[in-house]
């Protein structure tokens, strides 16, 4: 080998091309987390029985969203595979059979949210006026379902075909609408005193309906904007192409797609079950619980951007045969990711009081919310690592292992742990998020060994067609 070609293969060479994927969809993640801390943070002025209603649902959100997105995610595969075999073509024809799963998938989801909102937050244990509010939030949220498909299906067929900056674009967009239609609707007309001068400001008083039009409308205007990014692409636009089924393409994607959406719906049916009994712990675990998630979410950012790079270039080097590409790459985002998460889990942990401070004035949900944070911030380079290694797994097509680990994770170890030690043995919020972590560690040391596994099966694999040609 040339130093030339080792060189291709070095740290040096592979981390500008993995942060270039990675950093637009780390901005727009954390974007859209942004905004889900100025949402938070509105709807927290409001009162914790705001709080407790718009996050009362927040997991069956994670549901439904998790499981459109894994339908994207046997698109991602195929499509990077695609394109690092250099068949175009094939990438295209995939492009528009992601258009006829966006209207299959949007349609029916529209119709299942809105029929079960008023049913969910009885489900999810929640009663009384913070019931009725959590329905009707709910149900205004799901209205653009289709819209909200779009964006999500669509954004990860341009992602894969490596575009992620179109993307951000797009979210800044949704994300900025939404923020301007939070103080328009949320709040009532009002007078911003700043100085000397005097602002007027209109407003609906609509509250955490205003938060859900906000919401609603924002994720219409994303809908409408990515399709058209989509048609308009120069590699990967549906435009000339056949929108019937089409079996070449779809079965594959579907291999991928089909395991990968059984994790993410059996696991967020778990956070489902896991928020639930939240709940029934009272309305200061459960305000609490829901901003520790947000609070949270900001400083996984890292990880997941680097998971959408690492599965759309491992595709693309499987595709292309590249196996020593693989490996090399899989060595950098790994050393990449463990970097940023420890970065990540140091200020989550020195910042925790100060980031709950910001959506709750209440002490004691001040107090449980940073201790829980505290507790999560020194996992967060062991769980970053299985994000990237599962993202690496999704583009090369290994989704079987990845459902049947976080199933068992996430039933045997965080539900069940959680249900003994909050309903049995009443250890409250603590001991849900001990066994929340615990499932984040079992990823962690399941997913790694499985992969360098793999690695090595392939090294092996390509060693011995080596011997077969020589």
């Amino acid at each position: 080998m040339s130093n030339k070609t080792a060189g291709e293969y070095s740290f040096r060479a592979l981390l500008p091309v993995i942060l270039t994927l990675a950093w637009p969809t780390m901005l727009d993640q954390l974007l859209q987390t942004a905004v889900q801390y100025i949402d938070t943070a509105m709807v927290g002025s409001l009162g914790t029985a705001a709080t407790a209603a718009v996050g009362s649902t927040t997991t069956v959100n994670w549901l439904v969203g998790s499981t459109v997105s894994a339908i994207g995610v046997g698109f991602l595969a195929y499509i990077s595979q695609a394109r690092g075999a250099g068949l175009n073509e094939k990438a295209r024809q995939a492009s528009a059979q992601a258009v006829l799963a966006v209207l299959t998938v949007g349609i029916l989801f529209t119709a299942v949210t809105l029929s079960l909102a008023g049913v969910i937050p009885r489900l999810m244990q929640v009663e009384g006026e913070i019931a009725k509010d959590a329905s009707l939030y709910f149900f205004i949220l799901y209205t653009p379902m289709l819209a909200r498909t779009a964006s999500i299906i669509f954004g990860t067929v341009l992602r894969a075909a490596g575009d992620t900056k179109t993307p951000m674009l797009v979210g800044l967009a949704v994300n900025t609408t939404n923020v301007v239609l939070n103080f328009l609707l949320i709040y009532p007309t009002r007078i911003w005193q700043v100085g000397r001068w005097e602002i007027f400001l209109p407003g609906a008083g609509l509250g955490v309906m205003g938060a859900a039009a906000a919401s609603a409308i924002a994720f219409a205007v994303g809908g409408c904007l990515i399709t058209v990014a989509l048609w308009r692409h120069p590699e990967v636009s549906p435009r000339g192409q056949s929108l019937r089924p089409n079996r070449e393409v779809l079965l594959p994607c579907l291999r991928v797609a089909a395991p990968n959406a059984l994790q993410r719906f059996g696991t967020s049916l778990g956070y489902v079950v896991f928020a639930a009994t939240v709940n029934s712990l009272g309305p200061i675990a459960t305000a609490a619980h829901t901003i520790a998630n947000t609070v949270e979410s900001a400083f996984y950012v890292p990880g997941y951007g680097m998971q959408t790079a690492a599965a759309t270039l491992a595709g693309n080097a499987l595709g292309a045969g590249d196996t020593k590409r693989l490996r090399a790459l899989a060595r950098t985002v790994i050393a990449v990711e463990v970097t940023l998460m420890a970065v990540s889990g140091g200020l989550l942990f020195l910042l925790a009081p100060r980031a709950m401070l910001l959506f709750s004035k209440d002490a004691a949900v001040i107090l449980l919310g940073a201790t829980v944070l505290r507790m999560v911030a020194l996992s967060e380079p062991f769980y970053g690592v299985s994000i990237v290694v599962e993202g690496m797994m999704q583009g090369m097509g290994r989704t079987v292992m990845p459902l049947v680990t976080n199933l068992i994770g996430m039933w045997a170890i965080r539900i069940v742990g959680t249900l003994l030690c909050t309903q049995l043995w009443h250890m409250g919020l603590v001991s849900a998020w001990a066994c929340m972590i615990l499932h984040n560690l079992m990823l962690f040391f399941t997913f790694t060994p499985y992969f360098l596994l793999r690695l090595r099966r392939i090294r092996r694999s390509e060693g011995a067609v080596r011997e077969q040609t020589a």
